[in-house]
């Protein structure tokens, strides 16, 4: 009885978490108030999403590669509203690793699950193996990582618990890691579900038909095994089913969605969930480029034990996918809620959209609630840094929709001994700009730097705009179509200049270009200097 109340207790938390965090965003809302929604439902870079329901709740979870906390937790009570309560990640291993960032490496696609009381999350690092983290409440505290199969180029893992007893692990292979690439295998768990106990048996081979099949997701319904796979690539491919009645196969196929005559290109990778009414519904991403991979919702039924997702207009069992649809059957309505995005800094910790590019330390912010800011210490640039990609302390958010503005007030105050010390806001991607002030031979100035390719190690091209006589100052930049930024400032709030030139944003590596905040220095000091950040605002262009 102690532990069902428990149970209980922890669930309430979570919702109530939930809805203290509740946000609606200023740029994009799926939910159109009238019974229907649009696509994208988050239109944020939530790439490899994977969900399920518990009760009433809806929960998905998604790749954060470097980023870190990683394994975002989002929640839903509909699959249309949303709103971020945790992370599973906060610290991701090897912990000196990811002290600096590793862009593209880390946490890739994971695979969440609901067994006998516990949330489970596997998740793959390419270059490590595929761990495991759990959890009573969904919202946090997850526990440490645990290496279930350790080994490289082990990637995209989701278990099954089968009816009699046996715990099964589906998975890919990255070709970049191990040269062999879109094949399925299977391995088994022990009943723990903690650690791989056999070699594993490749279920499929997709190299004729679907090449560089990967993502796969397990499930099992009315006697059949199905593998839920990804197939021919990330902006161009199609969603996959196997199905069989024999765990290791042999396995058929068939193509259950593709993009069809739609313009949602590379339609799969993602998860199949049912509502309490009994609708099935399949969540996916969609790739666009520097905006990232964006989070779609299908309807889905099945059709002679074969599951047919989005609209299928000739009849033949493959769907399109759809762009406005009536809203899943939950039994009820539910408030109107979207991914955190703008921040006040009133509380005392970091909204939880906020990710770093590499393990944080403790030094490197803090949380003033009394004046309501963000304060940011400026950290010595790494030696083998070449340009701000490689500096670890960049705070980063998703870009929330395809046009918006984000304005903040920043105050600085450099160390006054120290020159070259930074601080301002940044696009962030495989090119970057920034718009930030910087101490120059004791002075003050604002300047603007580009760096095309800085993947690639190039140096960022700075240009001073202009002498500023303190360190209170506007920071605007405008995110146009087609990912086009124009950066700004101001001096009182109101009046705002533009640079001379507009920025194109890049995606970064197997994610979608980001926004945030820095502060750095280049030499070492007995006592750093510091940005305080008023508030971070995310609104429509006007």
């Amino acid at each position: 009885m102690k532990s069902v109340l428990f149970t209980i207790f922890i669930f309430f938390f979570g919702v109530v978490a939930c809805a203290q965090t509740q946000s609606v965003s200023k740029v994009w809302v799926p939910d159109n108030g009238n019974g229907t929604y649009k696509n994208p439902i988050i239109n944020a870079d939530y790439s490899d999403p994977d969900a399920i329901r518990v009760g009433n709740d809806f929960y998905l979870v998604s790749s954060s590669f470097e980023d870190i906390p990683g394994l975002p937790i989002l929640h839903s009570k509909d699959l249309v509203n949303w709103t971020i309560i945790g992370h599973a990640l906060m610290r991701q291993p090897p912990y000196d690793h990811f002290s600096k960032p590793q862009h593209g490496d880390g946490v890739w696609a994971p695979a969440i699950r609901f067994h006998k009381g516990e949330f489970y999350i596997y998740y793959p690092d390419p270059d490590f193996g595929i761990y495991l983290v759990k959890a009573k409440n969904p919202a946090g505290p997850w526990s440490d990582p645990v290496l279930v199969y350790p080994g490289k180029g082990l990637i995209d893992p989701c278990p099954l618990w089968d009816n009699d007893g046996n715990v099964y692990l589906v998975h890919a292979f990255a070709g970049s890691r191990v040269g062999i690439k879109s094949i399925i295998v299977v391995n088994k768990l022990n009943a723990e579900g903690n650690k791989v106990i056999d070699a594993g048996k490749i279920v499929y081979d997709g190299h004729e038909k679907d090449p560089t099949i990967e993502g796969p997701k397990f499930y099992k319904r009315n006697g059949y095994y199905y593998i839920f796979a990804p197939a021919g690539g990330v902006s161009t491919g199609w969603q996959l089913v196997l199905r069989s009645k024999n765990v290791y196969g042999p396995y058929e196929r068939k193509v259950v969605m593709h993009q069809g005559s739609t313009n949602i290109n590379g339609p799969h990778q993602g998860a199949w969930v049912t509502t309490q009414m009994g609708e099935n519904w399949f969540l996916h991403f969609q790739d666009k480029g520097p905006y990232g991979r964006l989070v779609h919702l299908q309807p889905m039924h099945w059709k002679n034990n074969w599951p047919v997702i989005g609209i299928d207009k000739n009849g033949d069992g493959t769907g399109e996918p759809v762009m406005v649809y009536k809203k899943p059957d939950v039994g009820k309505t539910y408030p109107i809620t979207t991914p955190q995005e703008s921040d006040e800094f009133n509380e005392n910790r970091l909204g939880l959209q906020w990710q770093w590019m590499a393990n944080p330390e403790s030094t490197w912010y803090y949380m003033n609630a009394t004046n309501g800011t963000l304060r940011l210490y400026s950290q010595k640039i790494p030696d083998s840094a070449n340009n701000l990609w490689d500096v670890p302390n960049v705070l980063l958010q998703k870009f929330p929709a395809e046009e918006f503005m984000i304005t903040t007030k920043m105050n600085f105050h450099p160390n006054e001994k120290l020159e070259n010390e930074k601080a301002g806001l940044t696009i962030m991607g495989m090119s970057y700009a920034d718009l930030a002030l910087k101490k120059i031979k004791g002075k003050l100035y604002l300047v603007f730097g580009v760096c095309e390719n800085a993947e690639k190690g190039s140096k960022e091209n700075e240009k001073v705009i202009t002498e500023v006589k303190e360190g209170n100052i506007y920071l605007r930049v405008k995110v146009m179509k087609d990912a086009k930024c124009q950066f700004s400032f101001s001096f009182d709030g109101t009046e705002f200049k533009n640079m001379d030139e507009t920025f194109m944003a890049r995606e970064g590596r197997w994610i979608g270009a980001k926004v945030g905040l820095f502060c750095t220095r280049e030499s070492q000091t007995n006592d750093s200097g510091y940005a305080d950040f008023d508030w971070f605002r995310i609104t429509a262009i006007p």
